[in-house]
């Protein structure tokens, strides 16, 4: 038995080989049948368009066919013959049907019919086998490979960064803790704490909220790295946009400053954009029908505005309008919106921590098109952003896509020894615990730049889906981790 590449039903289905035999694997999606002929329409994951197999004659086998119900998975060998069928040109006219495992119809949950996603996460083990989630996870392979590709093709080394870290990168806790020690009766040192000393590291540990501040010890060196793992946060959130274990794109950049930055976002936000449209032409249609079909059941003004394939053209037909976070401010608090109290949090003073619906405003009502904001107040962002000289604003910089807001966030680092010194005091940062980080401002410090891409975040732009929890296969949220 050998399953290979020229024998996936994508290759199939674009075979004009009339007449020849071959052997193909699947699950059965449906199965209707006559006294004397029956079809079976089969799917093996590569592709989002079913094999229909016709059963008839001497391999029309009613004891056989009685066994054979959605689910189950079948080898079958048969001649390809044209199909008079619409939407496909190729069948195949089965010669043997061999049974690999049986579905018992009273048990499996996916009967052919529309399930609802909420359904869906219930039994994630088996929404793989969906139309839908299996042209999610051929797009999110899509982007997985043209991430790596493209900054491999830009001369960039991958990164590994640790997962277990002694550092909260952000400065803002929300850390899922990593202990080995016992949860009845840890060991106290003498103030009555647990003694972290005497832990599996000899000190307290936590999964990372990013890899950033390892990959710019490598960029110092390497000049251009990326790191395209896993990171976690323990925030008590059920929205539909969050998840406690998500994956990062974060490359660092030496001798790149804030522009340079944010030319090489917009470039990798375009490239995969079009690394979509062209490699998944048939999941991305699919999907776009999905998306219009539920849109049918919203309220007007809770619809997208634009259908899915051309909301990707937009963005990439579009060069994203650069403004700094002062003129935004300047644009929110005068438009009409916030005077007529429409917005949920008011915009009313400078330096306030810009909510979805206000990037949302600005992308979608006022400039129609993508944004990237800069210059924002130093009191709403990390230690490791470069001041500016007026001392109030840092060189930072998020890039906001039309119906979900931020997608990039990054700056330029903070390179001097002195200013990085005096603003991790400002925040709190213990000095002690970063003596690694600073060392690399002593000895041959330079410019450099990175930012931080959502990798579910991307793929909710890409797919249009509605919850974060349906472009990842096994969500952990809160109260979650059953898969």
């Amino acid at each position: 038995m050998a399953y290979k590449g020229k024998n996936r039903i994508v290759h199939i289905l674009e075979s004009e080989d009339y007449g020849k035999t071959v052997t193909v694997f699947g699950w059965v999606r449906t199965k209707r049948e006559s006294k004397n002929v029956g079809f079976i329409t089969l799917n093996d994951g590569s592709t989002i368009q079913n094999l229909q197999v016709v059963i008839e004659g001497s391999s029309m086998n009613e004891a056989l066919m009685a066994r054979i119900h959605s689910g189950a998975s079948l080898k079958i060998t048969g001649e390809l013959i044209p199909s008079p069928g619409q939407g496909q040109k190729v069948e195949l006219k089965a010669g043997a049907v061999e049974i690999l495992g049986e579905a018992n119809p009273d048990e499996y949950p996916l009967q052919p019919k529309k399930h609802s996603l909420e359904f869906l996460r219930e039994i994630a083990h088996l929404r793989f086998r969906t139309n839908t989630f299996g042209a999610i996870t051929r797009v999110r392979h899509a982007m997985i490979f043209a991430i790596h590709k493209f900054f491999n093709d830009r001369g960039f080394y991958n990164i590994h960064t640790p997962i277990i870290t002694a550092s909260d990168a952000e400065g803002a806790g929300e850390m899922f803790r990593v202990t080995t020690l016992p949860s009845l009766n840890p060991p106290l040192n003498e103030t009555g704490a647990v003694d972290f000393t005497r832990d599996f590291f000899g000190r307290e540990t936590n999964l990372t909220v990013s890899g950033q501040l390892e990959a710019e010890l490598a960029a110092l060196a390497m000049s251009l790295v990326y790191t395209f793992g896993p990171t976690f946060r323990a925030e008590n959130s059920n929205t539909s946009r969050h998840l406690a274990e998500f994956w990062m794109i974060e490359p660092e950049m030496a001798f790149y400053d804030i522009h340079d930055n944010m030319d090489l976002a917009e470039d990798l936000l375009k490239y995969l954009l079009n690394y979509a449209l062209e490699h998944c032409p048939d999941d991305l249609d699919f999907l776009s029908k999905r998306q219009q079909d539920e849109e049918k059941n919203k309220k007007q003004e809770d619809r997208s505005p634009m259908e899915l394939i051309e909301k990707l053209k937009f963005v990439i037909d579009n060069k994203f309008e650069r403004i700094s976070y002062t003129e935004a401010y300047e644009i929110l608090k005068n438009s009409n919106h916030n005077k007529k109290k429409k917005f949920q949090f008011p915009v009313h003073e400078w330096g306030i921590d810009l909510q979805s619906e206000h990037e949302r405003y600005l992308v979608e009502k006022h400039f129609g098109k993508p944004v990237i904001l800069i210059d924002y107040p130093k009191k709403i962002k990390a230690f490791y952003m470069r001041v500016n000289d007026d001392d109030q604003t840092v060189r930072a910089m998020d890039i906001l896509f039309p119906q979900i807001g931020e997608i990039v966030g990054g700056s330029q680092r903070e390179e001097r020894l002195g200013k990085l010194l005096a603003r991790m005091k400002e925040t709190g940062i213990p000095e002690k615990q970063m003596w690694w980080y600073l060392e690399t401002r002593k000895f041959g410090s330079v410019p450099h730049s990175g930012f931080g891409l959502g990798f579910e975040r991307m793929m909710l732009f890409v797919t249009g889906m509605g919850n974060i929890r349906d472009v990842i296969p096994f969500p952990r949220t809160p109260l979650n981790a059953e898969f």
